[in-house]
């Protein structure tokens, strides 16, 4: 399959909220193969465009087509074709590691002895076999984060979401899920990575969409984008993109606020 060919494709997309629009007509497309960070900030849009990608949206306007089944129509279908860890997940408590892992897996309809040796291998590689048998209520954030990945995985999905992957994870957890990223992509997956950590971003990503005000206002390598804003990182190209230049007067404000 060509790395070309189009996975996500998004015209004119419009979303409200209630009667205020948070998109509006945002236009782009992902292709196989690539992995693109999604960048703004707070309430910028970014989990709105990604729920509405997951098919847990509706869009208000415009069309939306995911390994070319359109949305909303095909919903189900697609939720079948990706995997998505949200920045906020609520798990089955009652349940333990490898009972969550067996749910996600069978609503999937992975094949029985394929979803043991996949779980199998996904616990060992997070190292959570120890605690397999351990009911998730008892399980650090980082565990949950472990666990969410995994669950995202098991179907083997062509497209891959995620919102703040690496909250909570140690540090070798954390370069794990970036080298797997570069592995996924490798492997034909599709992976937008949403996240404020915009080091990772640049070293992950080929490419970046910024959302601001629920607009689209850039669309390129990270590289590109330091060299329009004339920047020599990621973090200040998105500050001056974002207008948001003025964070250091604030953090000033601050700092002086606690001093009186």
């Amino acid at each position: 399959m060509s790395v070309s060919e189009p996975i996500v494709e998004f015209s004119k997309v419009v979303f409200s909220y209630d009667r205020t629009e948070v998109l509006h007509e945002i236009s782009f497309q992902l292709n196989r193969g690539e992995v693109i960070g999604l960048l703004g900030p707070n309430g910028a849009g970014k989990t709105t465009t990604l729920k509405i990608i997951a098919g847990l949206l509706a869009p208000g306007g415009g069309a939306v087509s995911v390994t070319g089944l359109p949305l909303p129509e095909r919903a189900i279908d697609v939720k079948g074709r990706i995997g998505y860890v949200p920045e906020t997940a609520l798990l089955f408590e009652s349940l333990n590691g490898q009972e969550f892992l067996e749910l996600s897996g069978r609503l999937h309809d992975v094949e029985e002895d394929t979803l043991q040796a996949r779980i199998h291998n996904l616990l060992e590689t997070f190292a959570l076999t120890s605690n397999r048998l351990r009911r998730l209520e008892g399980y650090s954030k980082g565990m949950r984060q472990k666990i969410l990945i995994a669950a995202a995985l098991l179907h083997n999905p062509e497209l891959i979401l995620l919102d703040e992957p690496l909250s909570g994870l140690d540090v070798n957890s954390a370069i794990m899920i970036k080298d797997l990223i570069a592995a996924l992509a490798a492997e034909g997956k599709t992976i937008v990575y949403s996240s404020h950590v915009l080091d990772v971003v640049e070293k992950v990503c080929q490419r970046v969409l910024v959302i601001h005000q629920g607009n689209l206002i850039a669309d390129a390598s990270a590289e590109n984008l330091k060299a329009a804003t004339n920047q020599s990182t990621l973090e200040d190209a998105f500050r001056k993109l974002t207008d948001s230049a003025d964070v250091d007067p604030a953090v000033a404000r601050i700092i002086n606020a606690l001093r009186s």
